[in-house]
């Protein structure tokens, strides 16, 4: 399995509506991820929730994180002051200085959609979380329009957004397993 299979959304995940596509209709560009993680979602989602910039980071495997400073590695705990998210609250995002997201809908322990908007582009990002019997299954949604240049925005974007879910991935599931056995 590569590694953009290890985040590739099923044809049927691609296909199902989900919360917030509404904030970018229609959309020009759609980048649908997915995969399975330990644990119930309420045990994932304070993981979620606290993603961000200036907030818990972006969850990278520990040997990936060493090539990282530390003070820019993520979280490796659930902090308390990162738990509190509300519809309307501003999350800094890595895209530039100035980025942002802003939560638009928020379900404990399921949902939460931001949105944002890149010079005239408006970005919806959805996140789902799923109970499945061997985990979670986290769906994530990328939505973006207008796109001036759709071609780089599917090609290069995509194997961005691929190569960050994947990273994150691999992090998130290395903070939910429990620790080897000495």
């Amino acid at each position: 399995m590569g590694l953009f299979d290890a985040v590739a959304a099923t044809p049927a995940e691609v296909r199902e509506p989900r919360r917030g596509d509404d904030l970018v209709a229609p959309a020009a560009v759609v980048m649908d991820r997915a995969f399975t993680v330990p644990g119930e979602p309420a045990a994932v989602w304070p993981w979620i929730v606290q993603l961000g910039k200036r907030r818990a980071g972006w969850y990278l495997p520990a040997r990936v994180e060493r090539l990282v400073p530390r003070a820019r590695r993520a979280a490796r705990r659930i902090e308390d002051r990162w738990q509190h998210l509300a519809p309307g609250d501003v999350i800094p995002d890595y895209g530039g200085r100035d980025e942002t997201f802003v939560v638009d809908e928020i379900e404990p322990p399921h949902v939460l959609v931001h949105r944002s908007r890149r010079g005239r582009t408006e970005v919806s990002w959805s996140i789902t979380l799923r109970a499945i019997p061997d985990g979670t299954r986290v769906l994530l949604r990328l939505r973006l329009g207008p796109v001036k240049h759709v071609r780089l925005a599917e090609t290069v974007g995509d194997a961005f957004d691929a190569l960050t879910i994947a990273g994150m991935a691999a992090g998130l599931r290395e903070r939910l397993s429990p620790p080897a056995a000495p």
